[in-house]
């Protein structure tokens, strides 16, 4: 090589690396990973979390029952029905039902109920509005959007654990269906477009994060719509109490709390320390579950979306909601609580009986059941680094 070409060869080497567009890929600057897609409930994970989080041989076999007296409760068209309350929902039903083996891993791919769970998938595929028109995305024998997120939650669950192919679609449209019906004021009423309030809310949003995870198209647009309503609905200098319409009785340690604290977790990047979510979490132990504490004391939705939340949250405060106080006797916490609670007499083994409140009135044993094992998989159904943006090296 002439003496010439070495220092054509060299100059081009500098200006190479001062910035030009035509830098080889063995000298730019490595590519950002991307954000990891789909729900991870495999076996390893599932056991790491579970001991991770606290979670016991008896709260898993409290599980498997419970999952084993929905496979009788299943009909043979492959959905399920409330047996009090909102009997028609068969789509709400269904959803919920099948988010409880979603929940404990068990999906159409893997898992003893394959065939349940695929069952259940395709009565929920075939009752969607596929057709171009206003209701497209919507699931029919719906009641309300209540359903609708139950139902969606279902889908892209069920997606974002298997990644099958045949589930996009329905999946994104009945997330498509969702966000076009948020309301002006960034909540969903219970019918598409009106304003609402923090509860249903609550499903939406439970919906569009699991949608996220799985790798289905959110629009950011409605997300930011929706934070827009919790900054309204919500009280107090960091925003830690949430009301039903507006901050009217907001108040900490109620349901609807609970579920403004799950919501900020999943879509405005609350943490343990953003002051909001720490104060609110620590005003959810005022109602720490203990066993020995019967239905009409308590209340499972307010369980079911606090227990997520305080798990979230960790620490002392997790500690104590998921072993207890431990005093007077008592046996422990949450998990003691609510196998404390299953029916054991062979007719309805593995079930619960109707607790008082929402949940109960509407939508019976099923529905009961259906949250207890939900708030028994809160372990390990979400992996609290899913969806989080890699670090900065």
């Amino acid at each position: 090589m002439t003496r010439s070409a070495v220092f054509l060869l060299l100059a081009g080497l500098l200006v190479l690396t001062a910035g030009s567009p035509h830098l080889p890929a063995a000298l730019a600057d490595p590519p950002a990973k991307e954000e990891k897609k789909g729900i991870d409930r495999t076996g390893a994970t599932k056991k790491r979390l579970l001991k991770e989080f606290g979670g016991s041989e008896e709260s898993e076999e409290a599980v498997m029952l419970g999952l084993a007296w929905l496979t009788q409760m299943q009909k043979k068209e492959g959905n399920w029905v409330y047996d009090i309350g909102v009997t028609n929902d068969k789509a709400a039903a269904t959803g919920m039902a099948t988010l409880a083996f979603l929940g404990a891993g068990q999906s159409h791919k893997a898992g003893r109920y394959k065939q349940t769970v695929q069952a259940a998938l395709d009565w929920l595929v075939k009752n969607v509005d596929m057709k171009n028109g206003p209701d497209r995305g919507k699931f029919n024998t719906i009641s309300n959007m209540y359903s609708q997120g139950i139902a969606t939650l279902a889908l892209c669950e069920a997606y974002g654990m298997t990644q099958d192919s045949s589930l996009k679609d329905p999946a994104q449209t009945t997330v498509n269906y969702i966000q076009q019906a948020q309301g002006k004021n960034g909540s969903w009423g219970y019918n598409a477009k009106n304003n609402g309030d923090t509860s249903i809310v609550g499903w939406q949003i439970q919906a569009l994060h699991a949608a996220k995870l799985a790798g289905l198209d959110v629009d950011q647009k409605v997300i930011q719509k929706a934070i827009e309503f919790l900054d309204f609905a919500s009280s107090g200098q960091n925003k830690s109490a949430y009301g039903y319409l507006d901050k009217g009785r907001a108040a900490p340690a109620t349901s609807l709390t609970a579920v403004g604290l799950l919501c900020r977790y999943y879509i405005d990047d609350w943490r343990s320390e953003t002051a909001g979510f720490a104060e609110g979490s620590k005003g959810l132990m005022k109602r720490v579950p203990s066993a020995g504490d019967q239905w009409p004391i308590l209340d499972l939705y307010y369980y079911y979306y606090a227990t997520q939340v305080v798990r979230y949250h960790g620490g002392d405060e997790w500690k104590t909601w998921n072993e207890g106080l431990k005093k007077d006797g008592s046996k422990g916490g949450m998990a003691d609580w609510l196998i404390e609670l299953q029916v054991k007499d062979p007719a309805k083994r593995g079930s619960w009986d109707p607790e008082p409140g929402w949940i109960g009135r509407g939508c019976g044993r099923l529905g009961t059941t259906c949250l207890c094992l939900l708030t028994l998989e809160v372990y390990y159904r979400y992996d609290p680094n899913e969806g989080q943006k890699p670090k900065k090296p």
